[in-house]
């Protein structure tokens, strides 16, 4: 049985509805012990967003990627290598970086000054005569793997699977048109704690069954697949082009209009054409013909995660191109902010008295196979009912070993 068909077996039917696939028990989507085992055999295992190629284009340069319990670097080598570490001190753990910036010679803790040279090796330690034995070569920060698509830069903490390019397969050709890899950061990421678990969010931003209802503006303004396409690697994408019958809102209606005339570099399908991607488990990438955009949910706790949300843009655009950014920024704003209510008020309604997982349509296809891998890493969440406090890890692992042992 292949990785794929492992996945699919764990889709669980309603006997009730002609056995359309179900969702998630509703205490997964409010467990805090859960989230901690997701992050573990989920996030952790998988490809993470950290920053775009111009972020670390310098000797020196460097981005950082904050999870639920671990930080990432990345650095540029003054051999001009782009290196992935965890961000911690070999010492006593203390965080070395923040945020994003540029280290001329040497990173250096800030709590005791273990120095480390921009390839992670262990170059100073005050007071080294006191550490008697040390050998400074086996304490070099520890590297994870990286990769770069279309100049987006990628790590993974846990190493194995497939590689990024691997991930995407066929669909990163439908990238390439879109020269991601020449844009650059239009200001800081923002961050946003929103009320609902981390699935929550992602189920939303898997299916577009929602839009119709919940963002009559990009209803408006774009014809919307409502099916779209996912590969064996958890990797969906669908399409939306802008509609010939202007938008009654004045905003939508203005980028309509000069999408018509501005970025003639680009193909014409290209000019008017939206693409919205995922990423198994938790990253969409929403690519525009002016600009792209990183929605990154980052899990926290039972009921909270984190939005992570960096935009970027054409460089030296002309003034058309710059009007097209500024209106989609105003119009995806509009839509964020309807996405965190809808997901909030999903997260109230899971723990109404009686609730129990209803079908799925067949346009919530990426949904159903992301609760899969969430089965598959986590078959804990199979069970109905929540399991008592405290054994769920326990409960977890036996599980998993008697899949393993089953395969």
């Amino acid at each position: 049985m292949t990785m794929i068909e492992q996945i699919k077996s764990r889709t669980v039917r309603d006997d009730v509805h002609g056995g359309l696939a179900v969702s998630l028990p509703a205490w997964a989507y409010s467990s805090t012990e859960l989230v901690d085992l997701e992050y573990e055999h989920v996030i952790l295992p998988s490809w993470q967003f950290v920053c775009h190629i111009s972020q670390v284009a310098k000797a020196g340069d460097y981005a950082t990627l904050d999870l639920k319990r671990d930080s990432i670097l990345v650095m540029r080598g003054k051999d001009d290598v782009l290196r992935a570490f965890m961000n911690v001190c070999r010492h006593r753990a203390a965080k070395l970086l923040d945020g994003t910036g540029n280290c001329k010679a040497r990173i250096t803790c800030p709590y005791h000054g273990w120095s480390y040279d921009l390839s992670g090796e262990l170059k100073g330690i005050p007071s080294e005569k006191t550490f008697p034995g040390v050998e400074k070569d086996k304490l070099g920060l520890k590297e994870i793997e990286i990769e770069i698509l279309h100049g987006l830069v990628f790590t993974r903490v846990v190493p194995g699977g497939p590689t990024l390019r691997e991930t995407f397969g066929a669909s990163a050709d439908l990238i390439a048109p879109y020269k991601l890899e020449e844009m650059v950061l239009a200001g800081p990421a923002w961050t946003e704690s929103w009320n609902c678990n981390w699935k929550i969010a992602v189920d939303n931003n898997l299916e577009n069954y929602h839009v119709a209802i919940g963002h009559p503006g990009l209803n408006r303004m774009l014809d919307n697949e409502l099916t779209g396409v996912i590969n064996e690697h958890g990797v969906a994408y669908s399409r939306s082009v802008l509609k010939d019958n202007p938008s009654p809102n004045w905003a939508e209606r203005q980028y309509q209009s000069l999408a018509k005339d501005a970025l003639t570099e680009l193909p014409d399908d290209v000019r008017k054409t939206w693409l919205f991607f995922s990423l198994a488990p938790n990253i969409g990438l929403d690519i525009y013909p002016d600009s792209f955009d990183i929605f990154q949910i980052l899990p926290m706790a039972g009921e909270t995660c984190v939005m992570r949300y960096p935009i970027y843009v054409r460089p030296d655009a002309s003034r058309e191109v710059k009007a097209m950014q500024y209106l989609n920024a105003r119009i995806n704003r509009q839509v964020g902010g309807e996405d965190r209510e809808l997901c909030e008020r999903v997260q109230l309604g899971m723990g109404s008295h009686g609730y129990e997982p209803g079908p799925l349509s067949n346009y919530e296809h990426a949904v159903v196979d992301f609760h899969d891998r969430i089965r598959a890493a986590c078959p804990i969440v199979n069970e109905v009912q929540a399991p008592a406090a405290g054994t769920l890890r326990r409960r977890n692992d036996a599980l998993r070993d008697t899949s393993r042992s089953a395969a």
